[in-house]
């Protein structure tokens, strides 16, 4: 069916039903997220993991107010996020978390729903910063972002690389796990907080590793992380610019979702093949995506460029480069390599968030 407004142009009234209804579910999502992250902040969900509460029962458990409590659950139930259980009356209604619900919101899980909210709530207050820029063509470093941010994105990460780092990903890089159980020398470019460092440093004991990274406050993070690991002897942390990282000699070098965060990302793929030894590799997790926009115009590629626009390009085009942006695409990547000098590249693994590759000259 179709309409015309007073200027005589044709509406499609299904696609703008279909358009207002994607509108609403965002303005929910939207809203939804702070709310998630007071459950969190609250132990909302920490009380609702023994089985399901009333409102009464929950704010009882957790110190809040009775009648916030009741919206903030009606609102999850709403989202998904939470499973209603209605009662004779509507202080009798219950509210729990399924399984899966729990999962999702487990912080210490593989998924850490509640760090993935955490990040955007955060990404949000530097809206007027976004706004500056995209008009100055100026960018926002990682350090000029809010603290939230930073601490958001290690979070989200922590998620999946617990996930899949050591019993994934390594596995399918050909000839690396047996070097690292060996003793190998690592590097993880662009290690923020360490996560990824201090997991590779807990598995493989033999090793040793250097985290580098620009952001001085990271570094801090890292290192005081790998002292509470009980891996400080091994998993060493440097300030440092990714194209200018010391030459020691690595078997394995790493980069985790950050090359495309690079303001010199063929400069940095460059130091990266002159500091790796003989026979050595060089894993780069990336952000999964197609190679053209066609094929990312779906919720994980709205997702990665919403969060690329926030973060990913404003931190690249502080450092005065062409900025990449979060859905490069494996054709962009290796192309990058090549130009590198990186003769055989090969997708060693793959998940719907992350493409694993491998790159030896």
């Amino acid at each position: 069916m179709t309409t015309t407004t007073d200027t005589g142009t044709a509406i499609d009234t299904a696609r703008l039903d279909q358009l207002l209804g994607a509108a609403i579910s965002d303005y929910g999502a939207t809203m939804a997220a702070g709310l998630v992250v007071l459950g969190g902040r609250l132990g909302l969900y920490e009380a609702l993991a023994d089985g399901p509460l009333t409102s009464a029962e929950l704010a009882a458990r957790t110190g809040t107010h009775e009648r916030y409590v009741r919206e903030w659950a009606r609102s999850q139930a709403a989202g998904g996020y939470l499973t209603h259980h209605p009662g004779t009356s509507a202080a009798d209604d219950r509210f729990g978390l399924a399984p899966e619900q729990a999962l999702a919101f487990d912080p210490d899980g593989p998924v850490n729903a509640g760090a993935l909210f955490g990040l955007a709530v955060s990404a949000l207050r530097g809206l007027d910063r976004l706004e500056r820029v995209m008009r100055s063509g100026r960018g926002i470093g990682y350090s000029e972002q809010d603290h939230g941010v930073i601490h958001g994105i290690a979070e989200v990460f922590r998620a999946a690389y617990g996930a899949y780092l050591l019993d994934d990903w390594i596995p399918a890089l050909e000839g690396v796990p047996e070097r690292l159980s060996a003793g190998a020398r690592v590097a993880d470019v662009g290690c923020g907080y360490g996560v990824t460092t201090i997991l590779m440093a807990q598995r493989f004991p033999a090793s040793t590793f250097h985290g580098f990274d620009y952001d001085t406050g990271s570094i801090e993070r890292a290192r005081a992380a790998a002292a509470e690991a009980g891996v400080a002897d091994r998993a060493h942390f440097e300030v440092c610019d990714a194209t200018q990282f010391p030459a020691l000699g690595y078997d394995l070098i790493c980069t985790f979702d950050a090359l495309h965060d690079y303001g010199q990302p063929v400069a940095a793929a460059r130091r990266v093949r002159e500091c790796l030894v003989p026979g050595g590799s060089w894993m780069i997790v990336e952000p999964q995506s197609g190679d053209t926009l066609a094929e990312n115009l779906n919720p994980v590629g709205r997702m990665y460029y919403a969060a690329s626009t926030y973060m990913c390009v404003p931190n690249a085009i502080s450092q005065g480069g062409d900025a990449l942006g979060a859905q490069a695409g494996g054709r962009t990547l290796r192309g990058l390599l090549s130009e590198a000098g990186f003769s055989d590249v090969r997708t060693a693994a793959e998940t719907p968030l992350n493409m694993v590759l491998q790159a030896r000259v």
